[in-house]
């Protein structure tokens, strides 16, 4: 009879181990990749996973079930304690002078300059979420996981789950139109101006012109002005 993996991982095998890393370190790098938005963090981040995987080996449940949710949710853990001493080192930093900038010639930075916009992209977004939504939509939307086995993998209800989603995606909804009226907003302001233009005429003639095309006759303070000044020299010349 054939041992399924999840017992020879639960048994410590470094076959099976070897065999869980072939077939999901990909998918744990992919997903760690779009947690921090950093390739370099999602490297360590593979490499964290698979050593806690290891260490928490006895506690994976008995079964044939894929053993891809129980490694997301390690991953997920292990993205948040990277984050959090990330920012404390970051916070040590700040306090250091700043080394002088030493250029990056690697060949790969080229191949990656286009999924490193999309990536900022996805970030900016993922940016307007809670981190428990940010986790949810990660899995289940990038990951293709169902409410249940993201849960699974979390830790959480899947009342839970299916909430934060929601929050989520009015989130991402609210970014889309914000996006879109920003995108539009200088076309109206255009046609008002042009609006405004054809209803008050041009300032420096003397009448406007209105909707229908026809000429204004000009402002009534104007013309009295033009009668006293022509009554003015009547009386000039009788004088």
């Amino acid at each position: 009879m054939e041992i399924s993996l999840r017992a020879r991982v639960r048994a410590g095998d470094p076959d099976a181990f070897r065999q869980l890393f072939d077939e999901h370190a990909s998918v744990v790098h992919r997903h760690a990749v779009r947690m921090t938005g950093n390739w370099v963090m999602a490297d360590d981040i593979v490499s964290l996973t698979f050593l806690e995987a290891w260490r928490l080996r006895e506690r994976v449940l008995p079964g044939d079930d894929s053993l891809r949710p129980w490694l997301l949710g390690i991953a997920t853990n292990v993205t948040r304690n990277t984050a959090r001493a990330a920012r404390r080192h970051q916070a040590v930093l700040i306090r250091v002078p700043p080394p002088d900038p030493v250029p990056d010639f690697a060949d790969e930075v080229t191949q990656r300059l286009a999924d490193t916009e999309e990536l900022a992209a996805a970030q900016k977004a993922l940016s307007t979420m809670r981190r428990g939504e940010r986790e949810v939509f990660t899995l289940c939307v990038w990951e293709g996981l169902d409410a249940a086995t993201a849960a699974e993998a979390l830790g959480v209800a899947v009342g839970t789950v299916r909430a934060r989603l929601s929050r989520a995606r009015k989130r991402l909804r609210k970014l889309t139109e914000l996006e879109l009226k920003g995108g539009t907003g200088s076309t109206g302001s255009t046609n008002g101006g042009c609006s405004r233009n054809a209803a008050g005429g041009n300032p420096g003639t003397e009448g406007g012109i209105g909707h229908s095309g026809v000429q204004r006759p000009a402002a009534v303070g104007q013309s009295t002005g033009s009668r006293h000044q022509a009554a003015r020299s009547t009386q000039e010349k009788k004088r």
